[in-house]
């Protein structure tokens, strides 16, 4: 049988696989396993095997646990109270300065998770109630909580671009620093449409914090504030790499929690480690089933199959091949974990970037911006379900605000296609 016969075969059971409810790795592995059996019927099965080995022991994956930890213990103590009071006192008493707030609050915290479902929990609880009470509708301030979350994907430590960098070989470091101009620009944007709410709502700002008053919050947060200067500081200094740079968020979370603001205690640790453990496990094992994956896909040539033609006839035109990529991904994410969308799309494209001479991190932030749109985008956004659950709303209640940040997050993709030096500056600086 032909290999694009049986490759259209293999995407159809393995989107049969996912609509019969099946976790994300069992149609990764089936996909892996038809594909090898019927067209590689020589090759041993334990060469899939290797692969998922290989795919997780790469060292640069140590940080994703280390990470994942570090978020949890500050999810456990009082790090995003105290970074939320802070951005409150300075920016509160602007024209729709609540939602700003938030806004800033979910980029500060996601400086310091690295995770966007732990930014929704921990931002959206104290939150959320705040800006009902102000007066802001329930699908505006849910659509506000889960969109400005996903700046946490782009925003150093971020989860899916250490994942990217371990498929595509690309530095995490430049990775990391690429992220920092795109999601401020994302929260310019989210930060101007929360000022036209507030004036259409006709919504009055709240009080202007005292100078000793911003002077104390910033005295109780500056501690917290560390954790981005140590993270992205070190990095960019060449002090420590990615994943030296985790241990120590998770050794500076501990310390800051546990000794100076006495919120989490040794017995907290075992439940705080149970959390991490379940949610790494399920990383790895989708990054070990996508890299068996992407490697049969590889050996098979599906990549040349289904993009031959488009890097013969778009080499010379890296904008067509960009506008291709964000498109493939953001369609990806709507339906499918990033995390699995990047372990599989990323080798599919790889040859295309190669061919166009497309910096590898803008690709990779593209990459991570249309995992952060993804995540927040209907029918299958992983946030739009950690809101269910935390807000304990309809699903179609969580997603009636969702459509005006997409648009703003698409039009920042836009923005970094046409002008690639909002990611590539600062890396620049440090080749």
């Amino acid at each position: 049988m032909a290999t694009s016969t049986m490759a259209a075969i293999t995407a159809a059971i393995m989107i049969v696989l996912l609509l019969m409810g099946y976790p994300m790795m069992v149609p990764l592995i089936v996909g892996a396993l038809v594909l090898m059996f019927t067209q590689f019927p020589f090759l041993d099965a334990q060469i899939l095997i290797q692969q998922m080995i290989g795919g997780v022991s790469q060292s640069v994956l140590v940080a994703v646990p280390m990470f994942i930890l570090a978020a949890d213990i500050m999810i456990k103590g009082h790090t995003a109270d105290r970074l939320l009071d802070l951005v409150a006192k300075f920016v509160g008493h602007l024209k729709g300065g609540l939602p700003m707030t938030t806004a800033v609050s979910c980029t500060l915290f996601g400086a310091v998770s690295g995770s966007t479902q732990a930014t929704v929990v921990a931002m959206g609880k104290p939150l959320r109630p705040k800006l009902l009470e102000a007066g802001y509708s329930d699908k505006f301030t849910i659509a506000l909580i889960i969109n400005a979350s996903d700046i946490a994907l782009l925003i150093p430590p971020s989860i899916g671009m250490i994942i990217y960098g371990v498929v595509s070989g690309t530095s995490v470091s430049e990775l990391f620093i690429a992220g920092i101009g795109p999601g401020l620009l994302i929260l310019f944007l989210f930060s101007i449409y929360c000022y036209m709410v507030a004036v259409r709502k006709g919504i009055e700002h709240q009080p202007k914090a005292s100078w000793p008053e911003r002077r104390r919050a910033l005295k109780r947060a500056l501690l917290a504030m560390g954790f981005p200067v140590i993270i992205i500081g070190g990095i960019y200094s060449g002090f420590f790499s990615p994943t030296e740079a985790a241990s120590v968020s998770v050794l500076y979370a501990f310390i800051l929690e546990s000794w100076i603001y006495r919120q989490v205690g040794l017995k907290d640790m075992p439940e705080i480690a149970l959390s991490t453990g379940l949610v790494t496990a399920v990383v790895f094992i989708l990054v070990g089933a996508g890299s068996a994956f992407s490697w049969v896909i590889s050996f098979a040539q599906i990549p040349e199959l289904l993009l031959g033609d488009v890097i013969a006839d778009a080499a010379d035109s890296p904008y067509f091949i960009l506008g291709l990529i964000a498109v493939s991904f953001f369609v990806g994410c709507m339906f499918v974990d990033p995390i699995v969308v990047i372990l599989i799309l990323t080798p599919i494209f790889a040859p295309a970037v190669k061919a166009a001479g497309i910096d590898p991190v803008l690709v990779g932030t593209i990459v991570t911006l249309q995992a952060a749109i993804g995540s927040a985008t209907p029918p299958f956004g992983c946030d739009i379900f950690t809101a269910v659950a935390i807000f304990r709303r309809p699903y179609l209640e969580i997603i009636q605000g969702t459509p005006p940040f997409i648009l703003m997050l698409l039009f920042s993709t836009v923005l970094l296609i046409m002008f690639p030096q909002i990611a590539l500056f600062l890396p620049g600086l440090m080749r």
